[in-house]
């Protein structure tokens, strides 16, 4: 099979190599999809690049990246039903924990991480639902029903912000997003109630005046170090703060005293590790969304499998209007 492996930290060009690798046999329990996309998030530019802190060496001798992709089953290990083959599926945690990731031709893994594609869904919005479409189905679902309630997405024209916003609001909720630039009619693309710029320096009065003077029951956070000071003065009692990254300010100072006296939950969510009733609930979330017509998964460019470094390169860019996933049926001439 062809994929692109690393062996060492390094900039996309200087690590990220095509290889050619024997196609993986399933083991009892799992499956092996030939793969049609892989999607390309940040943690896996992080996990390249060797920034994750304390970090100092890949984990396996040869790794190849990427945790989300979409593909079809082509065969099955021991115990599992064969007429799985066949099934169109997307993966999730495909390089968690594993040396070989999605990457690649093809991949094996346990069976429950290939999880059938519903309906007419497409291998691009497949490849999307892993890290983005997991993380914006827990942060905003994981507390319970949020229908009737507000909430504030933080950084709403992010990829998982922007998901969060469609979810937010096919489940009910009034939403308040912040964003900045072109962000803002994304944003309002997706159905938020009210846009706000996240740079004003009076963002915590204009998010309650966005609200008619009442505090926001839930807020999806993605700069939880710069925003917390803004969460707890906009967070309702007993309202929680729902927080999926803080690049930005990794060591945050928090204001305990007006935070315990509203009595707000801190749920801080890294989304490789769910439990299964958390992942289970997710995914019905997504796949519901998706049935409904409630959800879009824009993408904004794809390259080939001989590209994964210039897709790394433009996740690390940023400033982006979809995901970024590779083709890894294309050019393998």
């Amino acid at each position: 099979m062809k994929a692109i492996t690393y062996d060492r930290f390094g900039a996309a060009q200087d690590v990220l190599t095509l290889t050619e690798l024997d196609i993986p046999d399933p083991a009892a329990g799992e499956v092996r999809v030939d793969l049609v996309y892989s999607g390309v998030n940040p943690s896996d530019v992080k996990a390249r690049a060797g920034t994750r802190p304390g970090v100092t060496k890949p984990a396996y001798p040869q790794i190849i990246p990427h945790s989300d992709g979409s593909g079809v089953i082509t065969s099955v290990g021991a115990g599992v039903d064969p007429s799985r083959i066949g099934d169109r599926v997307w993966i999730w945690n495909g390089q968690w924990q594993r040396a070989f990731g999605t990457a690649a031709t093809q991949i094996t893994l346990p069976e429950h991480q290939a999880v059938r594609l519903p309906g007419t869904a497409s291998f691009e919005t497949g490849a999307v639902l892993g890290i983005p479409g997991l993380t914006a189905a827990h942060v905003v679902l994981a507390g319970g029903d949020v229908s009737g309630k507000t909430l504030l997405i933080q950084g709403g024209a992010g990829t998982v912000g922007y998901l969060a916003i469609q979810l937010a609001k096919w489940a009910g909720a009034r939403v308040i997003a912040t964003a900045r630039g072109d962000g803002i009619a994304r944003c309002e693309a997706a159905g938020a109630d009210a846009v706000l710029d996240y740079s004003a320096a009076d963002l915590a009065q204009l998010v309650l005046a966005a609200n008619q003077g009442q505090a926001v029951d839930r807020i999806v956070e993605v700069e939880f170090g710069s925003n917390i000071e803004t969460d707890t003065t906009v967070i309702a009692p007993n309202g929680t703060i729902a927080a999926y990254g803080s690049a930005l300010n990794m060591t945050p100072k928090l204001p305990f005293y007006p935070l315990l006296f509203k009595a707000v939950t801190i749920d801080i969510v890294l989304i490789y590790l769910l439990s299964p009733a958390e992942r289970q609930s997710a995914i019905t979330h997504l796949h519901a969304a998706l049935a409904d017509n409630a959800l879009q998964c824009p993408v904004e460019r794809v390259f080939t499998l001989p590209e994964t470094a210039a897709a790394h390169e433009a996740v690390q860019a940023g400033a982006r209007a979809g995901a970024i996933l590779v083709d890894v049926t294309a050019d393998m001439l």
